[in-house]
């Protein structure tokens, strides 16, 4: 049995904020208006991992009102959401992302960003794509106002789904 995921995420940027995309650091002056570190891509994957197995939204799991998650890293976010696929008897099969920002170009980023998105998930490589699109100077996105990021997931039943009677 498969099924499948989608996620999405925007947020404003600001000045002097890091820019964290898919749990990779990347050089540039301005960064997310997040209440956690605002990694849009992570969200965007949390976000498609959680509706994949029916368990709701991020926004459910981890609300941007609760003080617990300010300047919260992202890949905890996943890595949760993860532990609950896991707990239900699904696993990743694969990933394909999309982050949308006019600035800074990430064509040089996206295989460093894809090997991270691989090892969070606990995927092969191969099995994570990340691709990198502009605004084209059209909207938020294209006036460097906002950047964002879409992500679709496939589950598959686990070999051996995670139970908790049961050790290893």
């Amino acid at each position: 049995m498969y099924r499948v995921g989608l996620g999405h995420d925007t947020h404003r940027l600001i000045d002097d904020r890091p820019l964290i995309l898919g749990g990779v650091t990347i050089p540039h002056p301005k960064g997310p208006d997040a209440h956690s570190d605002g990694d849009v891509l992570l969200h965007a994957l949390t976000d498609a991992l959680l509706g994949a197995a029916g368990l709701g939204d991020i926004g459910e799991w981890f609300p941007d009102n609760d003080p617990a998650f300010a300047g919260a890293d992202s890949t905890t976010f996943l890595t949760q959401a993860l532990e609950e696929i896991a707990s239900r008897g699904w696993q990743v099969v694969n990933v394909d992302c999309t982050v949308f920002a006019q600035q800074p170009r990430l064509s040089p980023h996206k295989n460093e960003i894809a090997a991270r998105v691989a090892e969070l998930l606990g995927i092969d490589r191969s099995a994570a794509n990340v691709k990198a699109k502009t605004g084209e100077r059209v909207g938020p996105i294209g006036r460097e106002e906002a950047i964002a990021a879409d992500a679709i997931v496939l589950l598959s039943r686990a070999e051996s789904p995670v139970n908790s009677n049961t050790s290893g």
